[in-house]
């Protein structure tokens, strides 16, 4: 099928205008791919049934919304070419944002211009945690953009998890991308934030707010306000029930940085993760604690995860784990069970269920306990996610406790990952590990024996056990 444009002529005294319509394309839902035609398995990621229609608007349509986009910003900003020699190597000055987690997750604050896309599921906290944030920030003009809440319901929720007021903290409930531009250019703020893109429609795109369409020309628009005016946006995004940001791929090669809020609403803990940064590390992780008056910073998760004595209780096992770069120990819980209906089930929750049968097949395997008719379910404590393979270690000690159902003796731990064949590799940040384990008053730990080449075990007073092998990681465990 042919691409057809469709044109209508307008005719004036002494000349002729021809200008053309939107036309349709076809993007790829799953990694973004665009195609003139429908296709129904992705070249790119070679998924199938992925091409969703969109309308494209047309180059007038976006000279509109380049125009109002540059109406609503400050000085514009002209580029030319420079030499690389010329340009400063030195990070541009961030904004403070008065919070820890969030600006080490971020690299170190907001960078003046960027976009920056924030995504959660409903009611994890991606509101407060943005409101909360920006009402610590007095000697900021702040605008606030609510799609979905009214000024009323903000106004509560400001006055449960603020103490103090902000004459700089504007809001403002629209939906319309021309009419936001227009309070921009009359308010001048220093910060932005939508919540959420998935409500924002323009009316240069002939669609429904939230389609996308719509996520994509809106999108588009506020990252050349936010590039040619230096004010930093915030784009609040939902999720879809497979786990990903709602809207075409592409929205997330538009932004600056992703960053995800993770946590089970039934749990008292969120994790701040960040999925692209292009002015930091990928792999920083913040921790919060859901309270009835906000989010609050977690600087030692440690001490909140481990906080509950389970002697004599089989199944628990402690990891030392690092998420981003800050170590901290993690409760492992397993229960293991004759399978009561025939086919044995597998489930993990916070752990990767597919390692967990990698796992298991090297337990029945390798170590000789067979557990083939057996359910086993993995939790990991506080509702946390983690991906640490150093994890292997205790999930296979909390899953062998609880199957001889023999309880782990109180102050151990152990990090370590377990191979195919059994062996026990090494792992990085070892120190920090031990050391991490040493304040929190552990005794004892299981390490893989390569680990030891190049660092002073003198220096701790925790006992190490270094281990090759996964037998003798039990058998230091159970005797």
């Amino acid at each position: 099928m042919s691409e057809i444009k469709f044109f209508y002529v307008t005719l004036q005294p002494n000349n002729i205008i021809i200008m053309a319509k939107d036309k349709t394309a076809y993007v790829c839902s799953n990694c973004g791919q665009e195609s003139a035609k429908w296709i129904g398995k992705c070249p790119a990621c070679g998924q199938w049934n992925t091409f969703k229609e969109i309308r494209v608007a047309s180059d007038q349509a976006r000279q509109t919304a380049t125009t109002a986009a540059a109406k609503a910003g400050h000085e514009l900003r002209k580029n030319r070419v420079l030499r690389l020699r010329d340009i400063s190597s030195k990070d541009d000055p961030r904004i403070d944002t008065c919070d820890a987690e969030l600006n080490r997750v971020l690299g170190g604050g907001l960078v003046p211009g960027s976009l920056v896309l924030l995504g959660g599921e409903p009611g994890i906290g991606k509101s407060t945690l943005s409101l909360q944030t920006m009402l610590r920030l007095p000697q900021k003009r702040i605008l606030y953009v609510s799609g979905e809440e009214s000024a009323h319901q903000l106004k509560m929720r400001a006055e449960r998890i603020a103490h103090e007021d902000n004459d700089n903290f504007m809001i403002l409930c629209e939906n319309s991308l021309e009419n936001i531009y227009e309070h921009i250019r009359d308010e001048q703020p220093e910060l932005i934030i939508i919540d959420s893109i998935q409500t924002i429609a323009t009316e240069e795109v002939d669609s429904s707010a939230g389609s996308i369409t719509q996520v994509r020309e809106c999108a588009a628009s506020l990252l050349r306000f936010a590039k040619t005016s230096g004010v930093p946006v915030i784009l609040i995004g939902h999720i879809t029930k497979e786990g990903t940001l709602a809207g075409p791929k592409i929205l997330e090669h538009i932004v600056d940085t992703v960053i995800q809020f993770e946590g089970d609403q039934h749990y008292m803990y969120r994790i701040l993760r960040s999925i692209k940064n292009r002015f930091g590390s990928t792999s920083e992780l913040g921790i919060y604690e859901m309270q009835q008056d906000g989010l609050r910073q977690v600087s030692n998760p440690s001490e909140l995860l481990l906080n509950q004595d389970h002697d004599g209780l089989s199944g628990i096992a402690i990891s030392s784990a690092i998420e981003g770069v800050r170590p901290f120990l993690v409760e492992t819980q397993a229960l293991v069970s004759t399978a009561a209906y025939g086919t044995p089930q597998r489930q993990a929750t916070g752990f990767d269920q597919r390692r967990l049968n990698m796992l298991l097949a090297v337990l029945e395997k390798r170590v000789g306990f067979k557990l083939i008719q057996k359910d086993v379910f993995l939790n990991i404590a506080g509702g946390l996610r983690v991906t640490d393979l150093a994890m292997d270690l205790s999930v296979i000690a909390a899953v062998l406790s609880s199957n001889v159902d023999t309880p782990i003796e109180s102050g151990w731990c152990m990090a370590g990952e377990v191979g195919l064949s059994g062996e026990v590799r090494p792992v990085n940040r070892i120190e920090q590990r031990i050391a991490e384990a040493e304040k929190l008053g552990f005794a004892h730990m299981i390490i893989p024996r390569n680990n030891l080449q190049g660092i002073n075990s003198k220096k701790f007073s925790i006992e190490l056990h270094p281990v090759k092998k996964v037998e003798e990681a039990l058998r230091a465990l159970f005797g």
